[in-house]
């Protein structure tokens, strides 16, 4: 079973917190037990499972992508949005996570995040239930 998010993001970097939204859909979707895949089809923006209980922890993985990748550096891309696309392919662009009894398996403090490297944009994401 597949569902479409569409989620409108507000800055140039930021993680959405869309573990509601996923696990609505797996609800929807009726399955008490299987895998739940969330996939971006987008090459500057990805996905990624951590924690979030505390906000300072989506600013320090921000923090340490952007000294890690700066903006502007030796790239050769002429969109000038390369360092998204390497954000990207460190975070990934899907994640899975299984499903148990009716509900995400996620662990005490994670939630599932969209990583905005290239916004503010709208972005879409797949869930697909099995």
């Amino acid at each position: 079973m597949k569902f479409d998010l569409s989620i409108i993001t507000k800055s140039k970097t930021e993680f959405i917190d869309i573990t509601e939204q996923v696990s609505n859909a797996v609800k929807s979707a009726g399955l008490t037990q299987g895998l739940c895949c969330i996939y971006i089809p987008h090459t500057t923006a990805g996905v990624t499972i951590n924690e979030g209980a505390d906000p300072a922890v989506k600013r320090d993985i921000i923090s340490m992508l952007n000294k890690l990748i700066p903006l502007d550096g030796d790239y050769h891309h002429s969109e000038g949005n390369s360092a998204a696309h390497i954000k990207t392919t460190m975070t990934g662009n899907a994640a899975v996570c299984p499903i148990e009894n009716g509900r995400l398996l996620l662990g005490t403090w994670q939630s599932v995040f969209l990583c905005e490297f290239d916004g503010p944009r709208t972005r879409r994401v797949y869930i697909c239930i099995s």
